[in-house]
């Protein structure tokens, strides 16, 4: 599948808007404008022959004084009609080697025990299961 894959930058909210779909929820014009603006923070967008999104990845620069800085790949998603054709592999591929560029130690994501197809993106774009952790997490309303 002819892929392009590109970096989004702040003022690309009307990328983001258009690949809505792709999303949980729709996107948030303050949050969108927000996470774009943010140095730390990467929006790498899938586009298909056509031109058209077919996925993206989102990663998050987390830093520590005694480790330096790694990215977490906060979420990756690929349309239903695009997926098993390594549009994921790609998006975390090009996220691994955006991560590295800029001097990160590492990359890491959290992905659910019984989500196979999750689980098997991640292990043919380079990662190894390393740990079974528990999520704990806290919700402050919507």
């Amino acid at each position: 599948m002819h892929l392009e894959i590109r970096t989004l930058e702040p003022g690309d909210q009307e990328a983001v808007v258009a690949a809505g779909p792709l999303f949980d929820r729709p996107p948030d014009a303050e949050a969108t404008r927000r996470f774009l603006s943010e140095p730390t923070h990467h929006l790498l967008m899938a586009y298909d022959s056509a031109g058209a999104p077919v996925g993206f990845v989102s990663g998050v620069e987390t830093s520590h004084p005694d480790k330096g800085t790694e990215m977490f790949l906060y979420e990756l998603s690929v349309d239903a009609a695009a997926r098993r054709r390594g549009v994921g592999r790609r998006l975390v591929e090009a996220l691994t080697e955006l991560a590295r560029g800029i001097g990160c130690y590492g990359l890491w994501v959290l992905a659910d025990d019984d989500s196979a197809p999750a689980r098997a993106t991640y292990a043919r774009a380079g990662g190894r299961e390393a740990s079974r952790p528990v999520m704990i997490e806290w919700e402050f309303g919507s």
